[in-house]
């Protein structure tokens, strides 16, 4: 019997997936607030995470366009690695506010965002850890 990789199992690879993007935005939120004094710098956030997306990708498994990874020191690409940040796109948030110096971050605005990450982030590490706690239940011997 093989022992499997916990990244194997699409529930584990999806929530993985969701705190890289979770934090990958808060780390572009990070950057608009240290710029936020900085002439001409636009806020930029990450499109939105697409759940469908994700599931989609998660039940295509290998499918064409792979690399196969057929010896346990092979690494996998850049584009194949789960919750890497460069599968993340950035774009230009839209404003709300311009200063008369070009700078359009409105700290409100990327607190709220960096509030509803947090939340977010910590509710998937909850979801995370109630499923590996699941597992570890369905692997113990019976009455132990």
């Amino acid at each position: 019997m093989f022992p499997m990789d916990i990244g194997d199992i699409p529930l584990f690879s999806m929530l993985r997936g969701r705190m890289g993007y979770l934090s990958e935005r808060q780390k572009l939120i990070a950057q608009n607030v240290a710029n936020s004094d900085t002439p001409g710098f636009s806020p930029k956030d990450l499109k939105p995470y697409d759940f469908a997306a994700q599931m989609k990708a998660a039940s295509a498994g290998g499918g064409a366009g792979r690399i196969a990874v057929t010896q346990p020191g092979h690494m996998l690409p850049v584009s194949q690695r789960n919750g890497h940040a460069s599968t993340f796109k950035s774009k230009v948030a839209k404003d709300s506010e311009t200063t008369l110096d070009g700078n359009s971050v409105v700290l409100e605005e990327e607190m709220m965002k960096m509030s509803d990450a947090r939340m977010s982030y910590e509710a998937a590490v909850g979801f995370y850890q109630k499923s590996l706690n699941l597992l570890r239940m369905a692997a113990r011997a019976p009455g132990k």
